[in-house]
């Protein structure tokens, strides 16, 4: 009886031994390469945090497009002269697709750092992308720099964002500081070119760290040109009145109002304008809310001949035909023309898969070797920047820059720089 159970026992081990070093063995054969190295997975997952519900839904959601078009572009072949294009697949992955869950942070830091948090310890993502809103992009890549996670901020424009020290943030888009310089590089040439003098300027702007920066800058460069500033006015952006603001611009008077405003706001001060008759010889917008599709389709005409700073304009289409190939796209599936929020989203998606497939790696650290060594040309951009350069110390792109448009008919006209020029400029704004 002992003898049996002794030969039933050395029989069970054995057994056991065998299924444990075929299990072993399974299991090497799923997850290391003939070479020896760590097979590719399937798909690489990224996360997007971005204004979906609240008041910038509908900038949001022009992002969100613009990222799940680039995300497509990647994940399939098309005859585009993009990075991943002509591809399916990051090839560098064995083909791997790209994937990107997105989360809503609806224009609050506090949540918007939430949901950076839960997209790398939930859903393991390996990069982060976003915010849109300069101070949701502080709180967010606040979390991904102390998770030594790659963030990649395509729209955010305040300049603080890249003076923090940090070492896994990027941004490729120019900064507030390269927006407002171009303003008074322009007011400047207007003056040379088509003695129109502007000698009285007002600074509007919405008090979270994005627009205080912007009045910070601006209020440096007009002493810097000699312009004198008659006006600094500041406000809340969940403002429901602006009347208190307008006023002190009447009392003013001046030849220019520069603003820098969300979606909301700027509607709300463009109504207030008509209806309390403030009429500036033009409006100088930091782009954001004056660029929306809600901006223009709320007011219609009277969002005629405001200019902005922008970082793309579908006229430069003519110049740069890859421009009007990727509008095409965007078009046939939402049903509107991209603008400068969509544009920069989608070029962020690109440069961040580019830099994961060079990575050849799902490693953030690799991820972040590669950003930094990114080298992308004009030509194979749908924004009139010179190309994607990080500077290796401040994760900024050297290489961006801004023009001014004017909506013009409901359409946005690039006016300036005069080469790249598709339209007269109109000055002063007709009443």
């Amino acid at each position: 009886m002992k003898v049996c159970t002794s030969i039933h026992a050395r029989t069970m081990t054995r057994s056991i031994s065998t299924l444990l070093v075929l299990t072993l063995l399974v299991t090497g054969c799923t997850a290391v390469s003939p070479g020896g190295q760590t097979a590719s997975p399937e798909t690489v997952t990224i996360g997007a945090i971005y204004p979906l519900t609240g008041s910038l839904t509908t900038t949001g959601q022009g992002i969100k497009n613009a990222v799940e078009l680039a995300v497509d572009i990647v994940n399939n072949e098309y005859d585009l002269n993009l990075p991943l294009a002509q591809t399916a697949g990051l090839p560098n992955l064995g083909g791997a697709k790209l994937e990107v869950v997105f989360a809503d942070h609806a224009a609050k830091p506090e949540q918007g750092a939430a949901e950076a948090r839960r997209l790398i310890e939930q859903d393991r993502v390996v990069a982060l992308l976003g915010c849109y809103n300069s101070s949701v992009t502080a709180s967010a890549s606040q979390v991904a720099e102390e998770s030594s996670i790659p963030f990649l901020n395509p729209e955010s424009t305040s300049p603080t964002l890249t003076q923090r020290g940090f070492t896994w943030f990027f941004r490729t888009t120019a900064d507030d500081a390269i927006f407002a310089r171009n303003f008074f590089d322009f007011l400047r040439d207007l003056s040379q070119k088509r003695g129109e003098p502007v000698d009285r300027l007002a600074i509007v702007y919405e008090n979270s760290l994005w627009g205080t920066g912007v009045s910070q800058l601006e209020n440096q460069y007009a002493e810097e040109y000699g312009f004198t500033v008659v006006a600094d006015v500041p406000y809340k952006s969940d403002a429901t009145s602006v009347d208190q603001e307008v006023n002190r611009l009447l009392e003013a008077n001046p030849s220019v109002i520069m603003q820098a405003s969300y979606e909301p706001d700027a509607i709300l001060f463009m109504q207030t304008y008509k209806a309390m008759g403030m009429r500036p010889e033009a409006i100088l917008a930091m782009d954001a809310g004056f660029v929306s599709a809600r901006f223009v389709d709320t007011l219609g005409a009277d969002a005629d001949y405001v200019l902005s700073r922008e970082v793309w304009a579908l006229d430069i289409g003519e110049q740069r035909p890859l421009i009007r190939q990727v509008n095409d796209l965007y078009r046939q599936r939402y049903g509107s023309d991209m603008n400068g929020n969509s544009a920069r989203a989608f070029t962020g998606l690109l440069v961040l898969a580019d830099a994961i497939n060079r990575a050849g790696s799902t490693q953030p650290e690799a991820i972040r070797q590669a950003l930094r060594a990114t080298d992308i040309p004009a030509e194979q951009l749908i924004v009139p920047w010179d190309g994607v350069k990080f500077d290796p110390e401040t994760g900024q792109n050297t290489l961006a820059r801004g023009i001014i448009v004017q909506l013009q008919g409901g359409v946005y006209h690039t006016v300036w720089p005069w080469d790249l020029a598709s339209a007269e400029l109109v000055w002063p704004m007709p009443d």
